[in-house]
């Protein structure tokens, strides 16, 4: 039986920030590459330019209009109006029971909606089935693969193969629901670093996840989901500076006298001083360290500066109110 393993990608591939290199995904299994789909001319689809250009075409990889979904009371989609560029990474993030999987069976046609629409680049789910499913490559969360020989696999490894059956027919649209679920760190980052393949080559890939770092390395943007409703959508950079506090800590040479004149800038919402450490904690779009250094400098020289950025999990706090890991 032959069962192909995901293509080496190629220098152009954009790594996960702050990361170390990524082995190829075939390195990690013996069977022979699967190789990218070629267009008319014999050569590779080109790379995107920039996630942030849109393609030709003007209609939405996924357009959600005011989709619900109700299990009973239980209201598991809450009118979510949602859209998905073409040639983006767009992830679900949010903790298990906020919607993610019903929101992706709703898209593939597993699940019938409550009311509200779905579109697939311009076909309805509901009446052009057929359509949308050869556009659209699945990988749901419980891998199926009826074979002997795979069920000897390790975790990791059917989630490849699974990633590499849904892009047999090659699709325009991928969704793969917690695709690094129970696989390790290893096939992790092989996984990522393919999903940025995906992209490079014009493809939109539609992911769940409720890990902050996966969402961090492959997410040109979010939607933040809670109780089936839509919390916010933006670039993760973006959602970290309206949403999180960026904390500030100084230590000066000697008592600083300035923490008034520090509490009245704009941005800064609160100054805790022990000692001669500050710990200064900001929010919002504006830079304000080095504004800050120089009101605190005037005291002395300083001796340390220590900046922490917010994560996604202070985000999701500040948004709902829970951790995102409760």
């Amino acid at each position: 039986m032959y069962l192909p393993t995901l293509p080496r990608t190629g220098s152009s591939a954009t790594t996960p920030r702050s990361r170390r290199p990524i082995r190829p995904l075939h390195a990690l299994t013996s069977y022979p590459p699967l190789r990218p789909e070629r267009n008319s001319t014999g050569n590779a689809p080109a790379s995107l330019p920039s996630h942030r250009r849109r393609t030709r075409r003007t209609v939405p990889a996924v357009e959600m209009i005011d989709l619900c979904k109700h299990f009973g009371t239980l209201r598991a989609v809450d009118h979510l109006s949602l859209c998905v560029e073409p040639g983006e990474i767009f992830g679900l993030l949010g903790p298990n029971g906020s919607g993610k999987t019903t929101i992706i069976n709703m898209l593939s046609g597993l699940s019938v909606p409550t009311s509200g629409q779905v579109h697939v680049l311009g076909y309805d789910v509901r009446r052009n089935a057929r359509q949308v499913r050869h556009l659209l490559g699945a990988v749901p969360q419980e891998t199926a693969l009826k074979d002997a020989r795979v069920n000897t696999f390790s975790g990791g490894m059917k989630r490849r193969l699974a990633i590499g059956r849904a892009l047999l027919h090659n699709p325009q649209l991928m969704y793969l629901d917690e695709p690094t679920l129970g696989v390790d760190v290893q096939a992790r980052w092989a996984i990522w670093d393919y999903l940025l393949t995906l992209r490079e080559q014009g493809k939109t890939v539609l992911l769940t996840t409720n890990y902050l770092e996966e969402a961090q390395a492959l997410c040109d943007r979010l939607a933040i989901l809670d109780h089936g409703q839509l919390i916010a959508v933006d670039t993760p950079a973006h959602l970290r500076q309206v949403y999180g506090a960026r904390v500030i800590e100084l230590e000066t040479s000697t008592m600083s006298m300035a923490i008034k004149e520090l509490r009245k800038v704009a941005g800064v919402k609160e100054v805790r001083q022990k000692g001669v450490r500050l710990k200064i904690t900001t929010e919002g779009t504006d830079n304000l360290l080095p504004r800050l250094i120089n009101i605190v400098s005037r005291d002395g020289p300083l001796r340390d500066i220590t900046v922490r950025e917010p994560t996604l999990d202070d985000i999701f706090l500040r948004l709902t109110g829970t951790s995102l890991r409760d």
